[in-house]
């Protein structure tokens, strides 16, 4: 590490789903000094356009990328003030952002909706990760990539998702091919950020593997473009391809407008952008094989590191230098954690359970979790899937739906949240499983996010996993994990891992399994996975059909209106 005689200091910028978190963060040490959160204006738009009202269609989940910059006005320099410190000492910044997250732009980085006359099209704003709308579009890639054994699919499990940007970037083309003309760049956010703090475009290692099928140095050629539509063959070469910068080198420097918005030095390095469950594995110090590290929040991403390629179904992707370079890096994950939780607290817990939540100072979360871990294991007599947003991991189908099978009427809220919890567990489970039976075993588990604030869910994914189960030692992880990209792009570590050593910090062991209770979930989890596998791969279709009753459905109401 380079000699200062003053503390240094570095900035980590995580964009989550519903807000933006800063970050001041001492270099030597890793020391998190001051934070800030800045909640964004429009949230997430999955019902109704912000613009106008108008109702969007189901399985849609825009942003406005104007709330993006107010994160930098805001919790940038709060973050300042809370830590104390001289702006001065700041000598580089770091983001991450959800994914994948695309932005249609002009030549300049504008967005399309910020365009005069395009507030009321749809398409013209950010598709957020859980935007699962173009799962026709992924259906088709997923079809003609098989047809032609092409070797990229077995790097993403054998299915792309339709949370990716060639499945979102066809629906663009073929719902809205106006639109799709006018857009010069379609942009990770993480990377559109980065833009709009240096002035340059660069595309991060990290997404451009995982979400934007490039493997070996290539894209999918023109002519697999072309097979999917004609229209599209000039997708990668027109909208797509962009010079992509390594994970811990700098995109640019501060520029200064962003130094004016943030209050930072003008000047200062900016790290390439990254993903917010992919940082996370440096913030725990975690940088070698071996060890995943599940980001738990309203979705949850399962990464690691390995020295060997493997082939593992239905992961999301395996990427040479994805996480640290030097190693192999993979993700999985499940698009509904958090969410599920909070979808299941808003909708079906009774006024008398939210009157006795407030009335004792807790949340009803807290409520419901102290009343569920007076239960034994199996004793509400309840099973269930937790695909309330579609399966990411082993499945990659955004098709499926949630379920839930056992209730009675003598079925509690507690019961049913329980069983909840307790299905997030064993999709965790079925993932680490797929890992270690592909020859990638998982010899440490380790916990982050804001979920591993709940003690009791934690004991759960211990007693299901079989395994203890290490923490992340901050609580704020993608932050942290920016920061340390930030702190080597200014030149203070020579790579990742030293940062990650030094800046990095765990509690290993944190949660152990019980015997007792691993037993009794193993009966459960071999039932959830007879269930997995009937529902998930061919054996009952009732859940796509649904989906698409329910789509025909509202069509007609919308004609009608």
């Amino acid at each position: 590490m380079q000699q200062r005689n003053d503390p240094a200091h570095v900035v980590g910028i995580d964009y989550g789903t519903l807000s933006g978190r800063a970050v001041v963060v001492r270099v030597d040490d890793g020391a998190e000094l001051g934070s800030a959160v800045h909640p964004y204006r429009h949230g997430v738009m999955d019902t109704n356009l912000a613009a106008t009202g108008a109702p969007l269609p189901p399985d849609w989940a825009l942003q406005v990328p104007a709330d993006y910059i107010e994160v930098l006005q805001h919790a940038v320099p709060a973050a300042i003030r809370a830590a104390g410190i001289d702006p001065a000492s700041v000598i580089g910044v770091g983001t991450d952002f959800t994914a994948c997250t695309m932005v249609p732009v002009t030549k300049d980085g504008t967005p399309l909706n910020e365009l005069h006359g395009l507030q009321d099209r749809p398409h013209a704003y950010v598709k957020l990760w859980r935007h699962h709308a173009a799962q026709a579009q992924a259906d088709r890639i997923n079809e003609l990539a098989g047809q032609r054994n092409v070797s990229w699919l077995p790097r993403y499990g054998g299915l792309i998702s339709s949370e990716w940007e060639f499945a979102k970037g066809l629906q663009l083309l073929e719902e809205d091919p106006e639109l799709y003309e006018r857009m010069d760049h379609w942009v990770e956010a993480a990377d559109w950020i980065v833009w709009q703090l240096t002035g340059n475009y660069v595309r991060n290692a990290c997404s451009a593997g995982y979400k934007g099928i490039l493997q070996d140095g290539a894209y999918p050629d023109r002519d697999f473009l072309a097979a999917l539509n004609p229209d599209f063959s000039g997708f990668v070469s027109g909208k797509l391809e962009h010079p992509v910068g390594s994970l811990g080198s700098a995109a640019g420097t501060l520029s200064e407008q962003a130094a004016a918005w943030t209050g930072l030095p003008g000047g200062i390095p900016v790290a390439v952008g990254n993903v917010d469950a992919h940082v996370c594995a440096p913030a725990a110090g975690v940088a070698g094989p071996g060890r995943m590290v599940a980001i738990m929040g309203t979705s949850t991403c399962h990464v690691m590191n390995a020295e060997i390629l493997r082939d593992v179904p239905g992961m999301c992707g395996v990427v040479d230098g994805g996480i640290v370079e030097g190693l192999y890096g993979y993700e999985a994950g499940q698009s509904g954690v958090g969410d599920i939780f909070g979808w299941f607290t808003a909708h079906f817990v009774p006024a008398e359970l939210t009157r006795e939540a407030d009335d004792r100072g807790m949340s009803v979360h807290e409520l419901l979790t102290e009343q569920a871990a007076g239960q034994e294991v199996g004793a509400h007599g309840l099973l269930a899937l937790d695909w309330q947003s579609g399966n990411r991991s082993v499945l990659v189908d955004h098709e499926l739906s949630g379920l839930l099978v056992g209730l009675t009427l003598a079925t509690r809220p507690h019961e049913v949240y329980r069983a909840l919890l307790e299905a997030t567990a064993f999709g965790t489970r079925t993932i680490v499983e797929a890992f270690t039976s592909s020859g990638i075993p998982v010899t440490e588990f380790v916990a982050a996010g804001g979920l591993v604030r709940n003690r009791f869910l934690m004991q759960i994914y211990a007693d299901v996993l079989g395994m203890p189960i290490s923490v992340i030692g901050s609580d704020q992880g993608p932050a942290l994990g920016s920061a340390i990209h930030a702190a080597v792009a200014a030149g203070a570590y020579p790579h990742v891992r030293d940062a990650a050593a030094a800046m990095g910090r765990v509690h290993r062991n944190e949660f152990l399994p019980d015997p007792e209770r691993s037993q009794a979930y193993n009966a459960l989890y071999a039932e959830y996975t007879a269930l997995h596998d009937y529902f998930g791969r061919g054996g009952n279709d009732v859940m796509r059909k649904l989906k698409a009753i329910r789509r025909s459905a509202r069509l007609v109401r919308e004609v009608s209106a």
